[in-house]
């Protein structure tokens, strides 16, 4: 957690060495203080250079979303899907862009070298007005949660990837129809074992293999979703309107990777090539963009309708070499729930730990496990795998990819410089918020109603 002291507040904050620093008033910063260089200050042992983040990001925002990019487009309907995936593309990376851009306005301001996502929200309340303060630390709690409920949602996602790649290749060899929630129920002590190690360290053997799994997974499976073609008029090109919120939570969950953010920017070597131009985050958002667009245009021009949730899951059930790419993923989607647990077990026990001090190893192995079993209670309970991944996106991705970033802005700005000749961004932030309030509402309702049915 990062760390300051304002001479306005008098409210303790941390910066990245965990120090305490005063954060100054912004007329008297420069002339007593000088410039203040946030990468100056960055006591990093190995610092990423831009390229090391944008195979990070890529890494980050390139994951099993890309899979159900077909079946988001059944939601909208070729044409509509096409060019709302580029909007919701665009409208994701200049979110992140503002978000970025308001955590180095903070950093000079407050002169720290960096700060986490949720240490973003609580320094953006402390340099609003007076009447914000007292929300400083109800908005770190509230990041902190949906990151939670986010990252733990998608493991309960992964199970459902995991589990209906493998039933269908099960059910090919050995003739049988099992429940996919007996599957899921199978990967409970696998899971457990490997989600006991607690240190990343011996978890990135898994995150290689899983690369690679997934890199020929989809290779293959581009393969398959490029051949003989249909003509374009042979789908819908626009849905009617009811559909399109399963098309917003189904995008945004695939597209949105704002939880990689803050972490790959606070390690950079040269912070301010992060959002500069071109800059790091518009070419790797660009080139996910695209490839999302195009692997969502091919598989739903492909399949049609009848998409599967998965698009492996579309591909031919009697093909050795199909086969392979359902085990692939499966394989490749098992490891990566490791790698997503990691982070809201951290959060998690960061914030109980002290109330397990007589014996913490034994408490947090509780926790990991009993964390574990949760998502694989709830994959069971809601085996609806596409109304799952809307309801996440819906959920979790509008408060922290589209509204919380708007509201950091806001705060951000609202006394130092204020809005005066800058009302645009005002209005602008509005409509992000009630943009994400709308998807958020209306994707929840339609996600829920379709678990129901189902």
């Amino acid at each position: 957690m990062n760390n300051y002291k304002s001479e306005k507040n008098d409210v303790p904050v941390q910066n990245g060495n965990g120090s305490t620093v005063p954060l100054v008033d912004g007329t008297k910063r420069d002339e007593e203080l000088g410039p203040y260089d946030p990468s100056e200050h960055r006591k990093l042992k190995h610092p990423t250079s831009d390229l090391d983040t944008l195979i990070h990001l890529l890494k980050g925002s390139l994951g099993s979303g890309i899979l159900s990019m077909p079946l988001a487009f059944s939601h909208a309907g070729l044409g509509m899907g096409l060019a709302c995936t580029i909007l919701i593309g665009v409208i994701c990376t200049y979110c992140v862009h503002i978000l970025v851009k308001s955590a180095h306005t903070l950093y000079k301001r407050n002169r720290v070298p960096a700060l986490g996502f949720a240490e973003l929200a609580h320094a953006s309340f402390l340099a609003g007005p007076p009447s914000f303060h007292p929300w400083a630390q109800f908005a770190k709690a509230m990041i902190n949660f949906f990151l939670v409920i986010d990252l733990l949602g998608c493991c309960c996602v992964y199970i459902g990837f995991v589990s209906k790649n493998v039933k269908q290749v099960m059910d090919f060899y050995t003739h049988t129809d099992y429940d996919v929630r007996i599957y899921m129920a199978a990967l409970l002590p696998i899971l457990i074992a490997v989600n006991l190690i607690r240190n990343l360290k011996y978890l990135s053997p898994f995150s290689m293999l899983a690369n690679i799994l997934i890199g020929t997974g989809m290779g293959i499976t581009f393969y398959y979703i490029s051949q003989d073609l249909p003509s374009v008029q042979s789908v819908p090109q626009f849905v009617e309107i009811h559909e399109l919120p399963m098309f917003f939570g189904t995008a945004i969950f695939a597209l949105e990777g704002i939880g990689v953010v803050m972490p790959l920017e606070n390690n950079m070597k040269n912070p301010a090539h992060f959002i500069g131009c071109p800059g790091v985050l518009n070419f790797g958002m660009a080139f996910v963009v695209i490839l999302y667009s195009v692997t969502g245009f091919l598989g739903f021009l492909k399949y049609g309708k009848g998409v599967e949730s998965s698009i492996t899951l579309s591909l031919p059930k009697d093909e050795p070499l199909a086969q392979s790419v359902k085990l692939m993923i499966a394989v490749a989607i098992f490891f990566t729930y490791s790698l997503q647990f990691y982070v809201p077990m951290q959060i998690i026990w960061k914030n109980v730990k002290t109330k397990f001090t007589s014996r913490p190893n034994l408490s947090e192995y509780v926790i990991r496990i009993s964390l574990i079993i949760l998502t694989v209670v709830l994959a069971i309970v809601i085996p609806n795998l596409s109304g799952f991944i809307s309801l996440v996106g819906a959920v979790c991705l509008s408060m922290l990819g589209l509204i919380f970033p708007a509201i950091i802005e806001s705060v951000t700005i609202y006394e130092e410089p204020g809005f005066g000749k800058y009302s645009w961004k005002l209005y602008k932030n509005i409509f992000l918020i009630i943009f994400g309030l709308i998807g958020f509402i209306t994707g929840t309702y339609v996600s829920i109603i379709e678990i129901l049915e189902s």
